[in-house]
């Protein structure tokens, strides 16, 4: 029962250490400008990680790849003063992850599988799906950024970023929901 309590707050608290920063941003860019709302954005980024290393005690990986971008990527854009390398960040990173993703299913491995499979359990054909399901989800977000970056005012490509990326996440998660409820095997601890 105590190691049930130590995880509770982590799992309550896992949705505010994600989009808190990107909250941060996006109400920063509003009052202050697009290089002030990105300096917030790499410390709150920065402070959530460790924070969930804090609660959890090991940092996962897709978030820990998400705050290496986001200070690279944030720092060059302070350091130049020119927006562009923030607003390329979710192209360059969503096209990494559906071309590592494409590049595991082509060599016979599942990456995906290796970073989720300690949180669900599914069958081969199940993992196969939902990978195919992240790697259109990836490459959507990388093309729908590079196009909203492109066309889009700053304001106007937050306002993408914070609700649009988001809104397309969500969308291409619940698409897994019928994956995960087909393929998903029933463990000991489920019975």
């Amino acid at each position: 029962m105590s190691q049930q309590t130590s995880e509770k707050p982590a799992r309550t608290s896992r949705p505010l250490l994600e989009f808190g920063p990107l909250g941060l941003f996006f109400v920063t860019n509003y009052a202050a400008g697009i290089f002030y709302g990105t300096a917030v954005l790499v410390v709150a980024t920065v402070i959530a990680l460790a924070l969930s290393w804090r609660l959890d005690r090991h940092i996962p990986l897709v978030p820990a790849t998400g705050c290496v971008a986001v200070v690279f990527f944030g720092t060059l854009t302070l350091l130049t003063e020119d927006e562009f390398f923030i607003k390329i960040k979710p192209t360059v990173i969503s096209a990494l992850f559906a071309i590592g993703l494409g590049v595991g299913q082509l060599l016979g491995r599942n990456p995906l599988k290796s970073l989720l499979g300690s949180q669900m359990q599914l069958a081969d054909a199940g993992w196969q799906k939902m990978t195919y399901i992240w790697m259109a989800m990836f490459a959507t977000t990388a093309i729908a950024n590079e196009i909203a970056w492109r066309t889009l005012s700053t304001d106007a490509w937050v306002n993408f970023k914070v609700f649009g990326l988001t809104g397309l996440s969500l969308v291409f998660a619940v698409a897994t929901v019928p994956v995960i409820t087909k393929y998903q095997i029933e463990t000991d601890e489920q019975k």
